[in-house]
């Protein structure tokens, strides 16, 4: 199924947390908080302003973004948990 966010949405997926920390302890499933980074798997045409132009977003698809705790609605498409938000909500682009 293909989904194509409108206006100035992208549908985001979240990537795994770590499973160990850095020192080598593991984490248990129950003590893990969702991660709040993730890949834009679409993205929206643009924001429309108010003198009617379109303007694009910032993010394209295959960024990897930072987005707050309680950002975007959870929906599941096919089996697979997504994001969708709008583009105000993201904070950041990871850089590569």
């Amino acid at each position: 199924m293909q989904v194509r966010p409108l206006h100035d949405r992208v549908l985001v997926k979240r990537l795994n947390e770590e499973e160990k920390t850095k020192g080598g302890i593991y984490i248990p499933d129950t003590a893990k908080e969702k991660p709040a980074q993730g890949e834009i798997i679409a993205v929206g045409q643009g924001r429309v302003g108010d003198d009617g132009k379109v303007r694009p977003l910032d993010v394209k698809k295959g960024d990897k973004v930072l987005f707050g705790k309680y950002a975007g609605t959870e929906i599941k498409i096919e089996g697979d948990e997504f994001l969708m938000m709008r583009e105000e909500d993201i904070l950041g682009v990871i850089a590569n």
